[in-house]
């Protein structure tokens, strides 16, 4: 029985429902896995960090962060500074690095898998940011230090699409891919076909559930999904690409309308994530595009999601998530934290 010391960075929507996840499962985990962990340390941008060593009571640090109270109370030892800070100072065997989103560049987030990776880490995370900014470093510095860097949660929440090429398809090359990656845009569409709404009136909806932010450009412009292409381009078919080289068009310019004239047509706009191996290099783009009913995307509604592979050993390969969220989004960093302590 391996007991793993664990790390939360970043202690939001997901990293609360990995907390529930592995309280959930830990007797799984002991039985058919022989996996025990206990968390050292949690660093969030509202409520405080908190650094135990000798492991702090979980279940606690979810319920007070639910509450909104400072996690601080939990710590026995001094504050870090930063981010950066509680890496270099907590006692783990395993980082699960859920800090938000840089487009441009990946900080801090790459900053926070290198010096965790340095100090022997191993780092699960949901962040973009690094896969497409850093994975080539990341991963060589991984495995210098016998270390796993795992994202399986980085594009299609929970679904395994870096697993399935890593370990189920060896040496399967993919050729192209194309798919519905950004799930606020495709639940956009879909309530203005099927409630007829608005453009702004379905933002807003999405905004009141909690799918969108606040400013929601960054899905509504197609930047969250050019970044997930970038994410499958670079790791997939090992052509570096960052989302400022993803031709990128979003869904400002589909309006009811247009929406319900396609609908009477039988077709239905999408914004479709894509890319190709051509003689010139990788093709990479984001755009809405109509489908019709012969299309695997057509049926894939709401916060659903879908990617079809085509690759030299197979025929089109689809893998689809219907209604994901943080739940799923945290079972990938679990099974990429069991992954990595398996192969390590």
């Amino acid at each position: 029985m391996s007991c793993y010391r664990l790390a939360f960075l970043g202690f939001g929507n997901v990293g609360r429902a990995l907390a529930r996840l592995l309280l959930r499962e830990q007797d799984k985990l002991r039985a058919r896995y022989g996996v025990e962990f206990m968390v050292t340390g949690i660093a969030t941008g509202r409520h405080g960090y908190a650094l135990a060593p000798r492991g702090l009571d979980l279940a606690a640090a979810l319920e007070m962060a639910e509450k909104g109270h400072d996690l601080s109370a939990l710590s026995t030892a001094p504050p870090p500074s930063d981010g950066l800070a509680f890496v270099r100072q907590v006692a783990a065997d395993v980082l699960f690095e859920n800090t938000p989103v840089n487009y441009d560049t990946g900080e801090p987030a790459v900053s926070h898998i290198r010096t965790a990776l340095e100090r022997g880490m191993h780092v699960a995370t949901a962040n973009k940011g690094p896969v497409v900014h850093a994975y080539a470093s990341l991963s060589a510095l991984a495995q210098r230090q016998g270390r796993r860097f795992f994202f399986e949660s980085a594009v299609m929440d929970g679904a395994p699409i870096f697993s399935l090429f890593r370990e189920a398809l060896p040496a399967a090359e993919v050729r192209a891919f194309r798919g519905i990656l950004n799930s606020t845009t495709n639940l956009i569409l879909t309530r203005m076909e099927t409630h007829h709404e608005t453009f702004d009136q379905a933002v807003a909806y999405a905004q009141h559930i909690g799918i969108a932010e606040t400013d929601p450009s960054g899905d509504v412009d197609g930047w969250d999904a050019a970044i997930k292409v970038a994410a499958l381009v670079t790791v997939l078919m090992g052509a570096p690409l960052k989302p400022q080289e993803v031709e990128r068009e979003g869904i400002r310019g589909i309006d009811r309308a247009a929406v319900q004239q396609a609908a009477a047509q039988g077709r239905r706009w999408k914004l479709v994530c894509e890319a190709r191996r051509s003689p010139q290099g990788i093709v990479a783009r984001v755009a809405p595009q109509q489908v019709d009913a012969t299309s695997p995307l057509h049926g894939v509604m709401g916060t659903s999601s879908i990617v079809t592979f085509e690759t030299d050993v197979l025929g089109a390969l689809s893998v689809r998530e219907d209604n994901p969220g943080p739940h799923t989004t945290a079972y990938g960093l679990l099974a990429d934290f069991l992954n990595a302590v398996r192969a390590a």
